[in-house]
């Protein structure tokens, strides 16, 4: 069956592929570790600040917008009129016009049921492009090398799961 939809050369690759990077691992070639490899403190200090003044666009899906839903005892439908928008084809929780998220007031009011983009701060692409801009998220974020270590396991997982 792969013989008709690739070429045999890559088949022979993907055949010899473990036994390729285990030679690799054995002539001391190494692969490049990100700049975190020993991993990453963070916890979150709920200080909000990743939570206000920035406009932008804070997406939810439709199992994460019922959740919200159904934490705050509102209608799914009642919930969306009151708390969500359309951009394009996505769905984002509205702002207030300060750039605040309308469910920021005092601390998140959805902490426990809060979307994906929000569980994974400070764990985005933007924010681990280097040590200097890990650094530099120290002066916002308050959470930033405090608390349990994150492996690079786990960072890795968290940026897989939120391609692009």
């Amino acid at each position: 069956m792969f013989s008709i939809c690739f070429p045999l050369t890559f088949l022979s690759f993907l055949c010899a592929y473990p036994a390729w990077v285990k030679e690799m691992e054995r002539s001391g070639v190494q692969h490049e570790k990100p700049w975190y490899s020993t991993g990453l403190h963070f916890e979150c200090q709920r200080c909000g600040n990743c939570c206000r003044g920035e406009p932008g666009y804070i997406w939810v899906n439709a199992k994460e917008a019922d959740a919200i839903s159904r934490h705050m005892q509102e209608s799914p439908s009642k919930f969306a009129e009151k708390y969500l928008r359309k951009v394009g084809h996505r769905i984002s929780l509205l702002e207030r016009p300060n750039g605040d998220c309308i469910l920021y007031s005092n601390g998140c009011s959805i902490y426990e049921v809060r979307p994906k983009q929000c569980r994974t701060f400070p764990f985005w692409r933007s924010n681990l492009k280097s040590k200097g801009t890990w650094e530099a998220l120290k002066g916002f974020c308050q959470g930033v090398d405090r608390g349990r270590l994150h492996t690079q396991d786990k960072i890795d997982r968290i940026l897989k799961d939120n391609l692009p």
